[in-house]
């Protein structure tokens, strides 16, 4: 297949940590953002162009975010996207002209995006097709292949076919896990979602692919999560713990930016002693953590 021109750009703005824009490349599923997590150059796949997630989480920083699905995905536009991306980061300029000092290292592929990218109908062959540029530029066990999700589909067979390829591509799942009881689930992500089922949900994806807890802990109208939140989900560490589940460790993280949801002047960060301690509490229960205040 061949590889488009890139699109007009301005080569002298740099990417940031806090700038996530998916339209800095100027095109429709790829697009490049420095990792304050990956610590490097992060080559972003959003499925959801239509700002559409079955989920609303409160500190969401897409714009627009609507409930629904992602739309059909044209899989032909997404590899030649991807490939011009990875020519221009691998064979040309792109480091040296938008890239800071220091995070000059391609360190990850990653499904992420403006909504949950599960729900492309294509997920397990948009696996397949980043699969097959990974091999082209000779990427397999060189870089992570990352799954950002909220976990919420992967009881379907589609999705448990995507992740399946994915363990065989270095890939790595950061499922969200924000609490683990339902009325903080309805408060923080805005589902309904029985914590015990989707529960049931982070176990079959830690089988099936690597897989890290993704949860953002911030204060709310000033006050941090509660002591039964915080007894809650050091309860279901123990548990995967107990039960023997597969998953990696935890990534806890901040508010870094901020939110665009309607509740964002409630939310505020929380400082970076609160979130320490709540690591050593995590890693007391059973699991590594790896904070990012």
């Amino acid at each position: 297949m061949g590889v488009r021109p890139f699109p007009p750009r301005n080569v002298s703005a740099q990417l940031t940590s806090t700038n996530h824009d998916r339209d800095s490349a100027g095109m429709t599923y790829v697009y490049p953002v420095v990792s304050r997590r990956a610590g490097g150059v992060s080559v972003g796949i959003n499925l959801n162009p239509n700002n559409a997630c079955n989920w609303a989480c409160v500190y969401c920083q897409v714009p627009n975010l609507t409930r629904g699905t992602a739309p059909d995905i044209d899989l032909a536009q997404l590899e030649n996207e991807l490939r011009t991306l990875l020519t221009d980061i691998l064979r040309g300029d792109f480091m040296q002209t938008r890239v800071p000092e220091g995070a000059r290292r391609l360190n990850d592929i990653a499904l992420s995006g403006n909504g949950e990218p599960t729900s492309a109908r294509e997920f397990p062959l948009v696996i397949e097709c980043i699969g097959r540029v990974m091999a082209d530029f000779d990427l397999i066990e060189k870089i992570k292949l990352v799954l950002i999700t909220n976990g919420s589909l992967a009881d379907r067979p589609r999705v448990q076919a995507g992740l399946r390829k994915m363990a065989t591509l270095n890939g790595e799942v950061w499922f969200k896990f924000d609490s683990a009881t339902a009325s903080g689930m309805r408060a923080i992500n805005q589902t309904r979602i029985a914590p015990d089922r989707q529960f049931e949900r982070l176990v079959t994806t830690a089988r099936l692919c690597p897989t890290w807890l993704q949860t953002c802990v911030f204060a709310r109208d000033g006050a941090p999560p509660s002591a039964a939140e915080q007894a809650a989900y050091l309860n279901a560490v123990e548990r995967l713990r107990v039960q023997g589940i597969p998953v990696r460790g935890v990534l806890l993280y901040g508010l870094a930016r901020p939110s665009m949801q309607p509740q964002a002047d409630r939310l505020s960060a929380l400082p970076a002693a609160w979130l320490d301690t709540f690591a050593d509490a995590i890693r007391a229960a059973g699991l590594p953590v790896k904070v990012s205040p």
